[in-house]
């Protein structure tokens, strides 16, 4: 198993250093254009643009410039020339509003997805099961801002059942953090719930006809016990690479319509203020974080899923 994840590190760090040089070429050379202008900002005047192209090295050699941005964003100096902002600085700012939203909401469209998927499932064909096809086919399709402006709109302005917008720190209180969070939650895990469910019960379809499900059917175990400890397990483990690589999309920048439309103080909030005013730094190291994130939480779901199949752990027996 050592062997196993010391494989997913190295390679999660060549993952790393591949995408920082395509963020690099993006930003710095494809457009064929003077960078120091594009990252000084739209109203910069000559002197900045000379102050930027000196920071980050844009007169030296494309390698010299790779690095000496590189280590701007590593060594959190990266900074904003529009707004005078410490990007790193801002990026740390907007992370509690970021993973209260992301975890709260990934909780639910779990917990949700696998109760939907596991009912399809036991009832294919049934009233419940086209039911709940129905339901997960409205949530898949509903775009995230039309579902936020909706529940904004009946939920917060008409019936001001609960808070239009903004972001309560955990530590300040943790009911009022609960209830500006609870709209956010359900509108990010609406189209996960619907996408998870349909995958997790094709899955378990597939599964109550394998081999291994008949021999423990044969075995004297009850439906009920067949149908957790082998089908849904096995079924989940789609599931769960699925789930890896969405968290680390959403953590990473997958929010920014919910933060906005909410208001929060987020990451994802602040890549779209960015975006808006067209200034690059912010973009770069939101893109460097986003892509930390996918990276790491699949390499994380990658170790889970070995523990969950260990035959994926095969290749640790294999002679060097």
């Amino acid at each position: 198993m050592a062997r196993f994840i010391a494989r997913r590190v190295i390679g999660m760090i060549a993952v790393l250093f591949a995408i920082s040089v395509v963020v690099f070429l993006i930003f710095n050379v494809i457009p064929n254009s003077d960078p120091a202008a594009r990252i000084a900002g739209k109203n910069a005047n000559p002197e900045l643009i000379a102050r930027v192209s000196a920071d980050l090295g844009l007169d030296q050699p494309l390698p010299v410039q790779y690095l000496a941005m590189m280590k701007q964003i590593f060594t959190g100096e990266l900074t904003s020339y529009a707004s005078s902002q410490n990007v790193v600085e801002q990026i740390w700012k907007g992370l509690p509003a970021t993973f209260s939203l992301c975890i709260g909401a990934a909780v639910l469209w779990m917990v949700l997805a696998v109760a939907f998927g596991y009912l399809s499932a036991v009832h294919a064909g049934k009233v419940t099961d086209r039911a709940l096809t129905i339901l997960s086919l409205v949530g898949i399709s509903m775009p995230v801002f039309w579902l936020a402006a909706i529940l904004l709109y009946y939920l917060s302005f008409k019936a001001q059942l609960f808070p239009t917008s903004g972001y309560i720190p955990l530590t300040r209180d943790p009911l009022d953090w609960l209830y500006h969070l609870i709209l956010p939650w359900f509108t990010l895990a609406v189209l996960y719930v619907g996408f998870y469910s349909r995958v997790l019960r094709s899955n378990m379809l597939d599964a109550m006809n394998e081999d291994y499900v008949r021999t423990a059917r044969a075995k004297g175990l009850s439906e009920r016990q067949v149908r957790i400890r082998h089908v849904l397990r096995n079924s989940m483990i789609p599931v769960v690479t699925l789930f890896g690589l969405d968290f680390g999309a959403v953590v990473g920048g997958g929010a920014i319509l919910t933060e906005t439309v909410f208001n929060l103080n987020g990451v994802g909030l602040y890549a779209g203020q960015a975006i808006g005013a067209l200034d690059l730094p912010p973009l770069m190291g939101v893109t460097m974080f986003g892509a930390f994130f996918i990276v790491l939480f699949n390499t994380i779901v990658d170790t889970f899923y070995a523990v969950l199949d260990p035959r994926i752990r095969l290749g640790e027996a294999a002679p060097a």
